[in-house]
């Protein structure tokens, strides 16, 4: 069986992976250069399975407008005349109940905990080096952060997740570098531990695994585009490639992130995938410095710092509305501000690299897997910022449906039949 696959970012890699060793003929086609050139090249480099949640959550919409006119914000909303963001906004209002909140939590953490046990598996099976570290924590700047935080305790509780709340004293101890934020006045009341996630080099780990694709026979064309291809009967049967090249094969899995909603809507399938753009930047650790154990995210500018080597990443900020490449100040300015507040005097700014791009959200928070209505027309997009958390589990998910075996989680609320009306 001929498969091909748009999209060679992380979920595009891991979804090869798994058909291949399903033993069918992949193709992986990208419009980049190589694997891992746009979202997967600025993740986080949080594999956090257990603190996995969605943005739409209780809140969230006075955040959104509490943050519009401040100097640095987690959230930005620009002015834009486009239907299709108001249109997801107004989709993403209605998830933001706490029981919606809940109830798309459990789902997003079944599966980035299915695709924990599926990426150690890979680690194990080819002995995989990517800056990892074990842990993970959420800062909680004020009291009223802690607060906010308890409908987050109640789902861990009821999960059975493995956490641990934490006051003030008690994450100082578990990361000394919190002593110098706290002394030179950075708020802390209290953290989150979440002692199984962890973190890690994302588009290192793509190639590694990219590698193993190309040794198993999965062909990568790069530098091309790919149009779908319909047989008479409406079955999708392959892609037309930019130099009218025709490649045809019995299944198309599109996973290619925040252009899927676009390629999509040419075969009339709709899905309400936005792409919200995000900021990240690699910041070099002065060379006499001991940076932090473990990753951690500061919960008030939703921004997460990663330790890889001797640099970190931090990633962030939401921007809705935003077009183009440009760097914007607000949404750097809040990175700085993150990075300087917890790492005073860590940091070697002036080797600092940036990026800009787009994240593939749903208003719900989960991603889209498996089949559509048109025959050999399967997906694994709309991860978000998840999309490290849950690529090793989403690929098999997806690559088992292909190769018609029944997926080992339960896929209720993945699936597009929660956006039945559209399809």
């Amino acid at each position: 069986m001929r498969v091909i696959v748009i999209g060679a970012g992380i979920i595009g890699v891991c979804t090869a992976y798994w058909l291949n060793r399903h033993g069918m003929q992949v193709t992986v086609v990208d419009r980049r250069s190589g694997v891992a050139q746009e979202s997967s090249f600025g993740n986080a480099g949080i594999l956090a399975a257990d603190y996995a949640a969605p943005w739409a959550a209780p809140g969230m919409p006075g955040r959104v407008l509490a943050h519009l006119f401040k100097s640095e914000a987690p959230v930005a909303l620009r002015a834009s005349l486009d239907p299709a963001l108001w249109k997801w906004l107004v989709k993403w209002l209605g998830q933001c109940r706490a029981e919606r909140y809940a109830a798309n939590k459990r789902v997003m953490q079944r599966v980035a905990r299915y695709s924990r046990v599926q990426l150690a598996a890979l680690r194990e099976e080819y002995g995989f080096e990517y800056e990892r570290r074990i842990g993970y924590l959420q800062l909680l700047r004020t009291p009223r952060d802690v607060e906010a935080a308890q409908a987050t305790l109640q789902v861990l509780r009821e999960s059975g997740i493995a956490h641990q709340l934490l006051g003030a004293e008690e994450a100082v101890a578990m990361d000394v570098h919190l002593q110098d934020a706290v002394h030179v006045g950075t708020p802390l009341a209290g953290a989150i531990h979440y002692p199984d996630d962890e973190s890690g080099n994302c588009p290192l780990f793509a190639r590694l695994l990219a590698a193993e694709c190309e040794r198993g026979g999965v062909e990568f064309l790069f530098n091309t585009v790919a149009q779908p291809v319909q047989d008479a009967g409406g079955i999708v049967a392959g892609v037309r490639l930019q130099d009218g090249r025709t490649l045809p094969a019995q299944a198309v899995v599109v996973a290619s992130g925040s252009d899927a909603g676009d390629w999509l809507a040419r075969l009339g399938v709709r899905v309400p995938i936005y792409p919200v753009r995000g900021y990240a930047a690699n910041l070099p650790l002065r060379n006499d410095v001991i940076g932090p154990r473990r990753a951690f995210v500061d919960e008030t500018y939703r921004v997460t710092v990663t330790p890889l080597g001797q640099r970190l990443r931090i990633a962030g900020t939401a921007e809705l509305g935003a077009r183009g490449p440009a760097l914007r100040d607000k949404a750097l300015r809040t990175l700085v501000r993150t990075a300087q507040d917890w790492m005073p005097g860590m940091l070697d700014f002036s080797r600092a690299t940036w990026w800009a791009g787009t994240r593939p959200m749903t208003p719900d928070g989960p991603p889209i897997l498996g089949p559509t209505r048109l025959p050999g027309l399967y997906l694994n997009v709309g991860h978000g910022s998840q999309g490290w958390s849950m690529a090793a589990g989403t690929g098999r998910i997806v690559a088992d449906l292909v190769a018609g075996r029944t997926p080992e989680i339960d896929l209720d609320g993945l699936d597009i039949g929660r956006y039945a009306r559209k399809n």
